[in-house]
């Protein structure tokens, strides 16, 4: 599967508030290789869910030119971009947007459907998108059986199922504690690396702006150029021995519940008896407060109880 490359020529998006005009989105400009996993920062109000929705063909740009693998999406008809949506893009949103009463495996067939997929082909896809994200055993659960990480990663099955060539996701890690957002995003950047998929992410989540191979970010709806505010204080902040690994660094087993934390941090009890070898623990000292064995020996007064006075 080759990813899709995206191009955006000097968009712009403005809407009208009122008698006010609001600009969204500011002339950006941008190219996105195929299989480049892309981070879109920036302060809340930046126009990264704009940008996102005018990439994906959800809103059409005021101004500009949107192209992905070089067809033109601004100027698409409905009917066209339905076919696009379909075949070539898959979603993920913040709110996960699964199905209550659907299992697992229904809710990521729901775009097969759509698609034309039949029965057996239909299930048998789902199944095995469900076990790539590591959900084979989950597959007949609901969603309210399913904790916040794996309901995200039906999601992520869900967006996978149609093979899409690029994978939109707006603040997919927003309602996941950071282990699992960790566990989510190392996930994403293995299917970028590895299926080729292109992926492009709004966040505000450090741990994505650092698995991510190039971070963009907005202010003001226009791309700043070099390092920005939000990305520059980020680099410059000092990580917490909890952080998620960077780069090509693997998560090391041992501290399930704090993945991606620096184990050296914390003692382990279990070199210490090593070091102990065959030493055996000594013996409790014995308590003050009560009375020796031999106590027809031992003064009768030491112990008596006070008497009233």
């Amino acid at each position: 599967m080759a990813g899709a490359s995206v191009e955006t020529r000097g968009v712009t998006r403005r809407f009208k508030l009122g008698s006010e005009i609001v600009v969204a989105v500011n002339n950006v400009s941008l190219e996105i290789s195929s299989g480049e996993f892309v981070a879109l920062i920036g302060r809340s109000g930046s126009g990264k869910t704009t940008l996102l929705n005018v990439i994906a063909g959800l809103d059409r740009p005021t101004e500009g030119e949107v192209y992905i693998n070089d067809r033109r999406v601004d100027t698409m008809s409905e009917g066209e971009l339905i076919e696009l949506r379909r075949k070539s893009l898959g979603f993920i949103f913040q709110s996960f947007g699964l199905l209550p009463l659907l299992s697992a495996t229904e809710n990521v067939e729901l775009p097969l459907r759509i698609s034309g997929y039949k029965g057996s082909d239909r299930t048998n896809r789902a199944r095995r998108v469900l076990e790539m994200v590591g959900l084979g055993r989950r597959a007949d659960h609901r969603p309210y059986e399913l904790s916040g990480g794996e309901q995200q990663r039906v999601a992520i099955a869900r967006a996978l199922a149609t093979q899409p060539e690029l994978m939109l996701a707006d603040e997919p890690t927003g309602e996941l504690d950071s282990a699992t957002a960790t566990t989510v995003f190392t996930l994403m950047r293995d299917l970028a690396r590895d299926e080729g998929i292109t992926i492009l992410t709004c966040t505000h989540d450090r741990l994505v702006m650092e698995m991510a191979a190039r971070v963009i970010e907005l202010s003001d709806g226009a791309v700043v150029e070099g390092t920005g505010d939000v990305w520059g204080r980020v680099q410059t902040r000092e990580r917490s021995v909890f952080a998620a690994p960077t780069g090509d660094q693997q998560i090391q087993g041992g501290v399930s519940s704090l993945i991606g934390a620096d184990s050296s941090v914390f003692r382990d009890r279990r070199d210490d008896d090593s070091e102990a070898g065959s030493k055996q623990p000594a013996a409790p000292k014995p308590e003050q407060d009560v009375p020796p064995a031999d106590a027809e020996d031992a003064d009768p007064t030491a112990w008596a109880r006070p008497k009233d006075e």
